[in-house]
């Protein structure tokens, strides 16, 4: 009786992952389709912004919408208006990201630095999520190293902002680089473990590592192309 039960429990076991694995790759499937649609509209709204050369929000008012937005996606992540916060969040963060485009391509070589990081970000996601998704590895245990290094550069950055620190800013850049190269890891396999099943707040978090990837990919590749 002890061995029939101890099997049975192991098939329940085995039944339970199984379920979460698929139930999984269903949430995956759905982030990547509004993913991908998110990133469209967001390049849109930043193309607008670089072709009527709208200024940008300053530090404050960014961090206000951003956080403001942030919240409202997050309170109606199950509700249908979810997804209009979720457009609504990343258009605000392409209209952000205009100014910064327009700043790099007046830069001599610009294009070529914004069409590198564009293709360096590419890359770099679609690399480490079919690492995750090939090798099946569960990357959890680096979720509270990577929450506190993001507070720590978030906290830094704004240092670097406030006091105008060049150097700091790019060693936050670079620092940043290897944190969302970690997050995507980190995300891409707690979606496939079951650990988010929301594919709004899923969207979100890949969507906001891919922005911070680009832009610090963009400060990193600018540096180098003025030296």
């Amino acid at each position: 009786m002890k061995i029939l039960s101890r099997s049975t429990t192991e098939a329940q076991t085995v039944a339970y992952r199984d379920s979460n694995v698929s139930s999984g790759h269903k949430v995956l499937r759905n982030t990547y389709m509004l993913l991908s649609m998110t990133l469209l509209f967001s390049a849109m709204t930043a193309g607008a912004t670089v072709a009527f050369n709208i200024p940008g929000p300053g530090i404050l008012l960014t961090l206000a919408g951003y956080f403001g937005l942030l919240f409202a996606t997050t309170k109606l992540q199950n509700s249908g208006w979810g997804i209009a916060a979720v457009f609504a969040l990343t258009g605000f963060m392409g209209y952000t990201l205009g100014p910064i485009l327009t700043r790099y391509l007046g830069m001599p070589g610009g294009t070529g630095i914004v069409m590198t990081a564009m293709a360096m970000t590419g890359l770099i996601f679609m690399g480490l999520s079919a690492y995750v998704l090939v090798s099946k590895r569960d990357f959890s245990f680096m979720g509270g190293f990577l929450m506190v290094g993001m507070l720590v550069a978030f906290v830094a950055s704004l240092g670097a902002i406030f006091f105008q620190i060049p150097a700091l800013s790019l060693t936050i850049s670079a620092v940043m680089v290897l944190l969302m190269s970690g997050m995507i890891l980190f995300e891409t396999s707690n979606i496939i473990r079951g650990g988010e099943t929301n594919y709004i707040m899923a969207t979100v978090s890949l969507y906001v590592t891919i922005f911070n990837l680009f832009t610090s990919l963009l400060q990193l590749l600018g540096f180098i192309e003025k030296e």
